[in-house]
């Protein structure tokens, strides 16, 4: 599920277009949630689901050099009490027993902590580079190492593109990262009840859209 680019995205993408050399320094990033999104899709043989969230229903921070983006680290956070399909109903089973369970507050996040990126060389200004993100995957506090596949973009802005796009949330150093990982209810503990198997798959696709920026 994609969103259109907004006018800001546009902008950014094509200020990136020269390239510039990564400098060798770890940056703090932290997510601008305004441009970020998440979805979580079960494809079953009678229906498919489209779950979705964005802006506050993210948290999220990293912690990148450029130079050496195989040891970046970070934590994406997802509130499952914001994330929407489309039928209420069927959201507030979602959250409910023997589900998410969201009322635990220990359960209404589903997080990715980044312990290492297999990816090419230091980032490039503007250049999108193809990358498989490990981590740990948790959901209703069970843990699973997960590869995310993924792209991420490095966009280095100097001090006049950063006080014309400084309106936008963006600074002189920004990471788009999206990704695609799979998981499955019964790897985090929760079982499809049998009646329901034709309309709602064990297998999770989840697909992220992040935008960080350095505070």
């Amino acid at each position: 599920m994609r969103r259109p680019m907004t006018l800001a995205g546009l902008t950014l993408a094509a200020l990136a277009a020269l390239p510039v050399a990564a400098a060798a320094q770890t940056i703090s990033f932290k997510l601008l949630p305004r441009y970020s999104y998440a979805t979580f899709k079960s494809d079953a043989p009678l229906e498919t689901v489209v779950g979705h969230t964005a802006d506050a229903g993210l948290q999220g921070e990293l912690s990148v050099d450029p130079a050496k983006p195989q040891t970046a680290k970070g934590t994406v956070k997802v509130d499952m009490n914001t994330v929407r399909t489309g039928v209420d109903k069927r959201d507030a089973d979602m959250r409910a027993k023997p589900y998410l369970e969201t009322e635990v507050d220990a359960n209404r996040w589903v997080t990715f902590d980044v312990k290492s990126v297999e990816i090419a060389g230091p980032l490039e200004s503007g250049k999108p580079v193809p990358a498989k993100i490990h981590g740990m995957l948790i959901v209703k506090q069970k843990p699973v190492e997960r590869v995310a596949d993924g792209t991420v973009t490095y966009i280095k802005l100097s001090p006049e593109q950063v006080e014309a796009q400084k309106r936008f949330g963006f600074t002189s150093d920004n990471i788009k990262v999206r990704t695609k990982l799979a998981t499955t209810f019964t790897d985090h503990g929760m079982q499809v009840p049998q009646l329901l198997i034709l309309k709602l798959s064990n297998d999770i696709a989840i697909e992220t859209d992040l935008t960080f920026i350095k505070p």
